[in-house]
């Protein structure tokens, strides 16, 4: 359950021993990078024109089980065509980052760091510093002009002020976030099933949660229902904590105004009674026991099993448990936004989080040569390109969709035989191209499915807020990995949750949490937002 605390200690030892070991190697990463072709084919006459030659490159991004992309297979040489460049991508599994962080320090350590990649958990600040990626400020608006101009300058400008090394430099590119996609979400026709209308305040939530429990809204005459839960490290149970007015991206307490300065949201007064609440959800058996043991597969496991009443999750992305439910179970379900619940004293206080400037979204290794160094930036140049979204989102034919009547339509998910890929839509799309984007690529039998998303997606707006901690650099943990890494916040919020600690135990995490270095990261916060407030 904790095993969190000895991943991040190995984390740091890892990336120091790793830099060692890159800084050492002036050579490509691997024999797979050093790969070229022309158009996907191996090049052995010599005289192919450079113009055209496929320079492989390794790119690391989230990956949720979907099948690794390497040379020659279908999804290589559907991006080759479509991008110019050699996707090579192998299976590492996210697991809510946790997994993908590993392996990739791992990688780093031994100083194969991948030609781009996802940096994660605010590691990018630790390379920028030891020069291990590559300084983006002069190379973008030369070889990824489109992602230069994509990106507004207003955006560079906070990602050069948050510069880890001081010199106002770009070492990753950000995402834009135009919209907010996370919302607690519940089982409608669960709802309709037993009679009960949309819960709005505390009380009729709890109601809800109750008659989820005891009156079979699946009626598989099993009592097997979970009204609510999460994962593990109370992680995307942040609809638990929102009616609150706590700040939290996807279970990741975060900076907003408390009392009147900046505060992490963790070691607030709303904090406290957030915990007492779900504790007693918890103590009740209105949650998930099995929660705070519950990795991102297994959770998603219990819902399109129709089994989950109510959860936190992306508003746009309910076509995908839908169908699941629908191919498992028959059930045609119909899954829509929670409103932000009004709990007693903090009536109109809640709100779902939101941050304008996305999280760093790719990095790109300094230990490569030019020649993969500008195949990288090729990559991130192509994937910018708004008019290829469309493409790369239906992907191969015969994988990912099929062709019906002359329009594209996607097939059901399968990560059994389809190939990962990237999702630039999502790191940079409008709410707008989104919405476009799912109902093209509806068929007449799953345009249901879709229409919920969309209808997800816009109703969730009305509930989000920018919190004040938006664009807040990553060095302010500088020196103090635990308060960074939330390790102390993990540790009673799970007992108090659970009930090994009462909620009295709270005031000793925040004298703990302060005393462990919050009094410095929280001065560097505040004057931080001083100067951009």
């Amino acid at each position: 359950m904790f095993r969190r605390k000895t991943l991040l200690v190995m984390m740091c030892l890892v990336i120091v021993v790793g830099l060692i070991a890159a800084c050492s190697s002036n050579s490509s990463n691997s024999s797979s990078k050093n790969a070229t072709s022309s158009n996907g084919s191996s090049n052995t006459s010599g005289q192919t024109d450079a113009a055209d030659k496929i320079v492989d490159i390794e790119v690391w991004n989230g990956n949720t089980g979907f099948k690794a992309v390497e040379k020659g297979s279908p999804m290589y040489n559907f991006l080759a065509e479509l991008l110019g460049v050699g996707f090579i991508s192998p299976y590492v599994e996210w697991n809510g980052g946790t997994d993908y962080l590993n392996a990739l320090n791992a990688r780093i350590a031994a100083g194969e760091m991948p030609n781009v990649f996802l940096p994660y958990n605010g590691n990018e600040a630790e390379l920028a510093r030891n020069g291990a990626i590559a300084d983006l400020t002069d190379l973008l608006p030369l070889y990824a002009p489109k992602l230069w101009e994509l990106i507004p300058e207003e955006v560079w400008n906070i990602v050069k002020a948050n510069d880890p090394t001081g010199q106002g430099r770009i070492y990753w590119v950000p995402g834009i976030k135009s919209y907010e996609k996370t919302t607690g979400l519940i089982r409608k026709d669960w709802l309709d099933a037993l009679g009960l209308e949309m819960p709005t305040t505390q009380e009729e939530y709890v109601n809800v949660l109750r008659a989820f429990k005891e009156q079979d809204p699946n009626g598989n005459g099993v009592a097997d229902e979970i009204p609510t839960g999460g994962r593990e490290n109370a992680r995307w149970m942040d609809h638990l904590f929102n009616q609150y007015g706590i700040a939290m991206v996807e279970g990741f307490p975060d900076w907003d105004i408390y009392d009147g300065e900046l505060t992490f949201s963790a070691v607030s007064s709303n904090m406290k009674d957030a915990l007492a609440f779900i504790a007693q959800l918890y103590k009740e058996g209105l949650m998930d026991q099995e929660t705070f043991l519950n990795d991102k597969a297994t959770w998603d496991g219990k819902i399109d099993s129709n089994l989950v009443g109510n959860y936190f999750h992306w508003g746009q992305g309910a076509y995908e448990h839908l169908e699941k439910l629908e191919l498992g179970s028959g059930v045609k379900a119909e899954i829509t936004v929670l409103p932000v619940i009004e709990a007693p004293g903090y009536e109109g206080k809640g709100f779902i989080t939101t941050k304008q400037l996305g999280n760093p979204e790719w990095v790109v290794s300094a230990q490569q040569d030019e020649e993969h160094l500008i195949a990288s930036l090729k990559f991130l140049n192509e994937i910018a390109d708004e008019s290829k979204w469309y493409d790369i989102y239906m992907g191969v034919e015969g994988m990912h969709h099929e062709v019906v009547d002359g329009k594209k339509v996607k097939l059901p998910e399968d990560k059994s035989t389809q190939q990962n890929s990237v999702s630039p839509f999502y790191q940079w799309g409008s709410m707008e191209f989104q919405e476009q984007m799912l109902l093209d690529s509806a068929s007449e039998e799953n345009k249901w499915r879709y229409e919920q998303s969309v209808q997800n997606m816009k109703e969730l707006q009305q509930y989000v807020k920018v919190i004040a901690g938006d664009g807040l650099p990553s060095s302010i943990y500088d020196g103090y990995p635990d308060i960074k890494n939330n390790t102390l916040w993990y540790e009673y919020a799970t007992k108090i949750i659970i009930g090994t600690y009462s909620i009295d135990k709270f005031d000793e995490f925040v004298e703990k949490w302060y005393k462990s270095g919050g009094n410095v990261v929280t001065e560097r916060a505040r004057e931080w937002y001083a100067k951009v407030k």
